[in-house]
């Protein structure tokens, strides 16, 4: 009977590998993260408004591949923290502009370490497995 059901099996299922390595490699983020007072969610907030200082809250989400109902709570709470801004657009009022404050640009300085904290210790991918890999995760997120 076990076999009847190949489909609901756990290795057979390509989602639960990307799901294991995702929670793994955010989880190598925390002890970096952690003492800053940050989630991983809201450092690649960081990341994206460290690279363009500004944007609004649906390029925002399109480039994170995450929604308005996770973003918002994040963004408000940032904003509390003093690290970025948030102000309604003079040519769409529907549309919220985040940018990055004083504040949040120095936190800047103080992470520019972890990407490379954690490049080559949290793999045991070579350098041009990890290239594919990566080429591969976008043709899936692009899809």
């Amino acid at each position: 009977m076990a076999q009847e059901y190949e489909q609901l099996k756990l290795e057979n299922q390509l989602c639960f590998p990307l799901y294991a390595c995702a929670r793994k490699i955010v989880n190598a983020y925390n002890p970096y993260l952690k003492p800053l007072g940050l989630t991983y969610t809201q450092y690649i907030v960081f990341l994206v408004l460290w690279d363009k200082e500004s944007v609004n809250v649906g390029q925002l989400g399109e480039i994170l591949h995450l929604d308005a109902g996770t973003l918002t709570p994040l963004l408000k709470r940032l904003e509390k923290e003093g690290y970025v801004s948030r102000e309604r657009s003079k040519e769409d009022e529907r549309v919220t502009i985040i940018s990055i404050t004083k504040k949040g640009n120095e936190l800047k300085e103080v992470c520019k370490d972890i990407p490379m904290k954690l490049a080559g210790c949290r793999t045991p991918l070579a350098e041009k497995e990890a290239k594919e890999l990566y080429r591969l995760l976008y043709k899936f997120l692009e899809a």
